[in-house]
């Protein structure tokens, strides 16, 4: 595969006598070996194909693009506004428009554009942003929340997908039947249709995907004429695209590595020295490579940044999202609770103290670690310390000082580097941690406690802990709320740090607390939240008022970036909707939207089966034909040749002339072939890029992650399709033939041709697209069919009785309802 659209063939040796080959001009077939023709008369056959080129208006073409754009806006908003109730994710992303317009701060693992996007349309129509979506189930009419505008923008996206499809095959070169193919897979796609009709991201997502494919492809079409303004501008629109595509989710990545890949084997066969169209400079490539950086890397980065920047700009009020951010970040915030209830720690204060990332509390009970653990190791027996998310008198600790007889630094403040212990008051015992095994770590130390006289003798030490109060100059002091810092055990350097995987039921299911070694991992940080010991009339409450702190942008940005992927990364609780990469090919489960009971109305989830289990059928047979083309060159048969000469044989009774079997015996097998590893290998790229990736994570996956490799697939079925039915893929915008000017410099044909690319219609000729439209008509009407059966599902409506549930459960999908 060397590119998304058709590439040069391999064209037969010019004869030593001097003729030259033409093999077709116009739309007349000529000879195979014709004589060598004048420039002149070269130039004036060019210059008719030319004009027959612009004349040509490709009303099929326009015809069935207005039409599949008309059926997908029919289909995407059609009863846009049931259920008038919250559904799915709409709790997510309804109530993060929702934070935008009251400017509050809030916290999402996506970056901000499709989000902003939703914001734009609240504003538009001028909603202030009160509802938050807590529920599914919530009546937007009795809230009066103009939903069917927020609705309206995945609509809108995902009508536009379904045009961007057709055009994508339209610019590969793919008649009219393989395009409507891959257009109708999508256009009558039950999961398409379901997730562009609620307030969701993943229209954004697939749509600016899809406008990465297409802009690439019109970039790739420009190759010929490099540093022309139309190159500039398609190269520049793919940058744009992926960069929306990457500022709404980040899978978006994967498409990047699409194109990606695709301009590093464009770039390997520019250096090629023996390249036909004549070597490069070494200067002329880097400026290939320069531009293709600034267009594709540099340009997308500084757009992503930018939608951050909006994100900043907009978010200025203390919000949900402020308790992941470092207490500098919450400073810039405008009545941020930080701010307001941070107080100054003493010592012998009562506190609670809590983990930054997990939100546990320091936690500790009377009760023993037991003797030995399931994998044998031994324990000390001693008083378990955990991690609990709840209030409760069992997380109050005592702040101490290092010597039980500093008792003179009684109203001392509590600062940076400082020596403390820590006091279990119901217990009435100190914390240590020392060198026995952890529960589930065998490498890091098991914390517990020990009476006071313990920890007055022989275990001092073990109680001594280090406070490193985070970005501290000096003797900093430490606060409540606002001071997040790490408590490293002195003598042996490990950093308190809990993680969410539960003990078992000897510990009540509660989290571990250990002495991680690693004393650098940002999951090592706690912050004090409360002093219960504290008068609430206590002077050291009272705050004077404070200015909003500023901070540079891209230190916000870096400390948002890390806390996003670490979050996404700890996605990993189990979902009873959750499904797995391999079962989203074959379409084995869905997702639950939405449900009513008193009308048996739901929303499932689902993508159209007859549809995808076409598309994952030719994706495989993509790769059986790509298989044994392979292994029949190595052994030394052509056999995408021995197609053509079935052609031949079906079509040798019309007599046709002889100038036609030349034409299919030199051009139709490599043209075959070319088209074959180029544009089809170029999406099965695509889909393979944006699905084979999700077997690496460990998070959890839904359906909808398929939505983009699914476009793909389609892609390759329309393919596939014109593949099939011998649709002969020829191109005239690379002739064979060379001209030797008087200077003796060569010109190829492609120079004398300006490279234009000709419509599949004039490339097709005189071929019958017969077979293909019986294909077209044949597989549409079943999709279209299967469309219409799980439509009840789709759009939430009608409700089913209890046999159509069942009747509908093809795959044992758990509908609901079906009693």
């Amino acid at each position: 595969m060397s590119s998304p659209s058709s590439t040069a063939r391999q064209r037969p040796k010019t004869p030593n006598n001097g003729q030259q080959q033409l093999r077709k001009v116009g739309k007349d077939t000529l000879a195979v070996a014709a004589p060598a023709v004048r420039n002149e008369e070269l130039g004036d056959l060019l210059r008719t194909k030319k004009v027959a080129y612009e004349s040509s208006t490709q009303w099929d073409y326009k015809l069935a693009l207005a039409a599949i754009t008309l059926l997908a806006f029919a289909t995407r908003f059609w009863g846009i506004g049931h259920p008038d109730q919250v559904v799915f994710d709409e709790v997510h992303f309804g109530k993060f428009a929702s934070y935008y317009i009251q400017r509050t701060y809030f916290f999402d693992v996506h970056p901000p554009f499709g989000k902003l996007l939703f914001a734009l349309v609240g504003w538009f129509v001028g909603y202030d942003g009160h509802f938050l979506f807590d529920n599914i189930g919530d009546s937007y009419i009795d809230n009066k929340v103009p939903y069917v505008a927020f609705r309206a923008l995945p609509a809108l996206m995902g009508s536009l997908t379904v045009s961007t499809v057709f055009l994508i095959m339209w610019e590969s070169g793919y008649s009219v039947p393989a395009a409507l193919v891959a257009a109708g897979l999508v256009l009558f796609d039950n999961a398409h249709i379901g997730q562009t009709r609620l307030i969701l991201l993943d229209a954004t997502l697939v749509f600016a995907m899809s406008m990465s494919l297409l802009c690439y492809i019109r970039f790739f079409k420009l190759r010929h004429t490099p540093f022309s303004r139309k190159w500039w501008k398609w190269l520049l629109l793919t940058g744009v695209s992926l960069s929306c595509v990457i500022s709404t989710k980040y899978v978006g990545v994967f498409t990047f590595f699409t194109i990606g890949s695709a301009v590093a084997i464009d770039l390997w066969g520019l250096l090629d020295i023996n390249r036909r169209q004549g070597a490069l400079t070494l200067p002329e490539f880097g400026k290939h490579f320069l531009a293709r950086a600034v267009g594709l890397i540099v340009v997308p980065f500084f757009f992503y940044l930018f939608w951050f920047q909006v994100h900043f700009a907009i978010l200025t009020k203390s919000g949900p999202g402020d308790d992941f951010m470092s207490p500098d970040f919450q400073e810039t915030l405008s009545d941020n609770i930080m701010t307001l209830q941070s107080a100054g720690i003493e010592f012998y204060d009562t506190i609670t103290i809590k983990h930054k990332e997990t939100r546990a509390y320091l936690h500790s009970h009377p009760d023993k670690y037991p003797l030995r653990y399931e994998d044998g190791r031994v324990s000390s027996q001693g008083q378990q310390v955990t991690g609990y998310p709840y209030n409760d008198t069992n997380n109050h600790w005592q702040i101490l000082p290092a010597e039980p007889s500093d008792g003179d630094r009684l109203g001392q403040t509590v600062k940076h580097g400082d020596l403390i212990r820590l006091r279990h008051l119901v217990t009435d015992t100190i914390l240590l941690t020392h060198d026995v095994a952890s529960p589930y770590y065998p490498t890091n130390q098991e914390f517990t406690t020990v009476s006071l006289e313990e920890s007055d003798g022989d275990r001092h030490n073990d109680t001594l802990f280090e406070l490193r109060v985070e970005n501290a100059k000096g003797n900093h002091p430490l606060k409540s709320m606002s001071g997040h810092f790490k408590l490293v055990h002195f003598p042996t350097k490990v950093a308190m740090w809990t993680h969410t995987t539960p003990l078992p039921e000897w510990a009540f299911k509660q989290q571990e607390i250990n002495g991680n070694k690693n004393i650098q991992q940002s999951s090592n940080i706690w912050y004090v939240e409360g002093i219960p010991s504290l008068p609430a009339d206590s002077e050291r409450l009272k705050q004077e008022p404070r200015k909003i702190k500023h901070i540079p942008f891209l230190k916000k940005y870096f400390e948002l970036q890390r806390a996003m992927f670490y979050h996404n990364n700890a996605l990993t609780s189990s979902h009873p909707y959750a499904s797995q990469p391999i079962q989203w090919p074959f379409l084995l489960r869905g997702v639950s939207f939405w449900t009513k009971d008193s009308t048996r109305e739901q929303i499932y989830f689902l993508g159209n089966p007859l549809g995808w289990w076409l598309a994952s059928t030719l994706l495989a047979v993509f790769i059986g034909v790509i298989g044994a083309d392979q292994l029949s060159c190595r052994r030394g048969v052509d056999a995408l040749d021995e197609r053509e000469w079935l052609y031949i044989l079906r079509h040798f009774a019309r007599c046709i002339s002889y100038a036609l079997l030349s034409r299919l015996i030199l051009v139709r097998g490599t043209g075959t072939r070319s088209r074959l590893y180029n544009s089809t290998g170029f999406f099965f790229l695509a889909w393979a890029a944006h699905y084979l990736p999700f077997y690496l994570m460990g998070r959890q996956l839904f359906l909808h992650h398929y939505l983009p490799s699914h476009l793909a697939s389609a892609l390759v079925t329309g393919a596939i399709i014109e593949f099939v039915f011998n649709i002969e893929p020829l191109e005239l915008d690379e002739p064979s033939y060379t001209e030797i000017n008087k200077d003796g410099r060569k010109r190829t044909g492609q120079q004398l041709a300006g490279r234009r690319h000709l419509p599949a219609r004039e490339r097709l000729g005189q071929q019958s697209l017969l077979a293909a439209w019986a294909a077209t008509g044949l597989v549409m009407t079943f999709v279209i069919g299967s469309w219409y059966y799980f439509l009840p599902l789709t759009y939430g409506k009608p409700g089913l009785s209890a046999e159509e549930v069942v009747a509908r459960k093809w795959l044992g999908y758990d509908l609901h309802f079906a009693k």
